[in-house]
């Protein structure tokens, strides 16, 4: 017989004492700080969930194979789609925050300088570990700056570790399905599906051909995806409704679906700003709104899934899959 006590279980004793208003602590009456706070640690929480989630996730794309046989696949998606639930709470958690006026703010916001949501560790590391790399951050000069020297050496160390983004990348170039030996008679079958796409482009959209020979063909030094991953990618969604495909095309669809969720972040966490300190800069000397809309405009992680949009064409003109490749269920050599 278990012996597990609920309030020790969720150590409550910790948690609910781990409130420390600093406007009580000069006696000044605030009495929003108190929500403040907990929202704050709520987020933190979730974050540190969601990190365990992606975690578990990069872990399984760290295999030379993704077993979709075994389920590996499926759990992907399960737990990427969890995260993007989370996310989601996250947005909505805005409107609680939102119940403070401006002047509740006012009563301790001068107290918590220099601290900042932009020292959140969690939130840096996820970016990270997701795919956003500094030189593609917005502000990155400032990016590191207001973190303790141990925690600015963590988030710098970051830099040299693999990233979601780069296992997919692997993953997608690891996908045999465009191989000859697939599609008997065929000598380049994907320079047909180029022929069947330049084919359906109207007048306006004659630089696309150009855009598919540069991101299939050529690759380009500032796109992850090498031209190898993103052929893979697109073949996916072309044939999403394929069995073999279906789970690939929801683990791409779920990257889009984070992708968009923290946009969407991103926008509320502005407005919310914006209603709070108009035009000020932020407790930790950043700009405020302005630095946030740029964030939000640039930090998109997974936007090259997203691209390959551009380059479907209706189904009707698919040429059907060959049996030989019917019969294959692995996504990997």
């Amino acid at each position: 017989m278990s012996n597990v006590y609920y309030p020790d279980y969720l150590q409550l004793d910790k948690i609910l004492n781990a409130q420390e208003p600093e406007s009580d602590k000069v006696g000044v009456k605030a009495h929003d700080e108190m929500l403040f706070i907990i929202i704050h640690q709520a987020y933190e929480l979730w974050f540190k969930q969601v990190l365990y989630e992606v975690s578990s996730v990069m872990e399984i794309f760290k295999n030379k194979e993704v077993d979709d046989n075994g389920g590996e696949l499926n759990i992907a998606v399960h737990r990427l789609q969890r995260v993007k639930t989370i996310l989601d709470v996250l947005v909505h958690q805005w409107e609680i925050i939102e119940t403070m006026t401006p002047l509740d703010f006012l009563d301790f916001r001068d107290l918590l300088r220099p601290a900042s949501g932009f020292q959140s560790m969690q939130f840096k590391i996820l970016e990270a570990r997701l795919g956003l790399r500094m030189e593609a951050r917005f502000g990155k000069q400032y990016y590191t700056s207001q973190l303790r020297p141990d925690h600015k050496a963590q988030i710098e160390a970051l830099e040299h570790e693999p990233t979601l983004l780069d296992l997919v990348n692997k993953w997608l170039e690891r996908m045999p399905f465009l191989q000859e030996r697939f599609w008997p008679g065929e000598t380049d079958f994907f320079s047909r599906l180029e022929k069947l796409y330049v084919d359906s482009l109207v007048k306006g959209e004659e630089g696309n051909a150009k855009m598919w020979k540069k991101i299939f063909v050529e690759g380009s030094p500032e796109r992850h995806f090498s031209p190898a991953a993103a052929r893979s990618a697109l073949f996916i969604m072309l044939y999403r409704d394929e069995p073999v495909f279906q789970q690939a095309f929801r683990f791409l669809d779920s990257l889009l679906d984070i992708d968009t969720v923290m946009a969407s972040w991103r926008a509320r966490h502005i407005s919310m700003v914006h209603r709070m300190i108009g035009l000020r800069v932020g407790t930790g000397g950043s700009t405020g709104q302005s630095y946030l809309k740029g964030a939000m405009d640039s930090h998109h992680i997974f936007s090259e899934i997203a691209d390959l949009s551009s380059f479907l064409f209706e189904r009707r003109k698919l040429p059907p899959l060959p049996e030989t490749l019917k019969k294959a269920v692995k996504f990997a050599n």
